[in-house]
């Protein structure tokens, strides 16, 4: 009876460790995939980040009228390619809704630079309803966001810092500081005869937080840690054409 017994105990015991072990490798797999899935879920956001440098050319000027400069703008497209400029971000300013930003992109920014300067160009827009003379900023871009983003506001600052490579890493460590304060950052990078001439644009999602955060103390700190030097351009406009 005892034997029985023991042999029994020897059975239930093996049947334990069997059930704690299947269990255990159960938990295991469970782990990895939810690590794996949070992995996943993350490399998209990672593929929205371009940080090959692209030749970015930002144009700013003032329209007597938005609808007919638009569709004027729209039947230069055959212009802008022949000279090597592809469309990419159009804006309209906030405080003033007759100022608008056209972002082209370019892979010669020589053969861009020379169009801007053409006397067909000038005249193509003076005909397009532009008034005064355009504003242009040729840059080399080193980082830009392109994941969705839910507002459509936008800030492009312009300023002087003492040396590129100190301005950019005093930057990235301000990412969470701005995110608090209303900002995404959504590009930047600097002007191509000169790296001492940041251009940068942010989204932002609080405009009211932003301007309390751009004119606050710590923001007047970290651009003094950083190396900006004098004061900061600052042009707030909304997306209203993205290609």
């Amino acid at each position: 009876m005892n034997i029985v017994k023991l042999r029994y105990g020897f059975l239930w015991a093996a049947f334990s460790l069997l059930l704690i072990s299947c269990n255990n490798a159960e938990k295991a797999t469970s782990t990895t995939d939810s690590t794996n899935t949070q992995s996943t879920v993350a490399t998209p956001d990672a593929s929205d980040i371009i940080t090959a440098p692209e030749g970015i050319v930002v144009v700013r000027y003032k329209v007597s009228d938005f609808a007919k400069w638009r569709a004027s703008y729209d039947t230069r497209d055959s212009m802008r390619t022949a000279n090597g400029l592809r469309n990419y971000v159009i804006g309209r300013g906030v405080e003033d809704s007759s100022v608008i930003m056209v972002a082209l992109k370019t892979d010669d920014m020589a053969k861009a630079k020379a169009f801007t300067e053409e006397a067909s160009l000038q005249t193509a827009l003076q005909k397009g309803y532009v008034v005064g003379a355009p504003k242009y900023t040729f840059s080399t871009v080193v980082y830009q966001d392109m994941s969705p983003n839910m507002s459509d506001l936008r800030c492009m600052s312009f300023f002087s810092v003492k040396d590129w490579d100190a301005w950019k890493k005093a930057f990235e460590t301000g990412k969470q500081l701005r995110t608090e304060n209303g900002l995404t950052d959504r590009a930047y990078g600097y002007e191509v005869d000169d790296n001492h001439k940041v251009v940068m644009v942010a989204g932002i999602n609080n405009y009211d937080t932003a301007k309390v955060f751009w004119n606050s103390d710590i923001m007047k700190q970290r651009r003094a840690e950083a190396g900006v030097v004098g004061e900061v351009e600052r042009f707030v406009y909304r997306v209203i054409q993205k290609y």
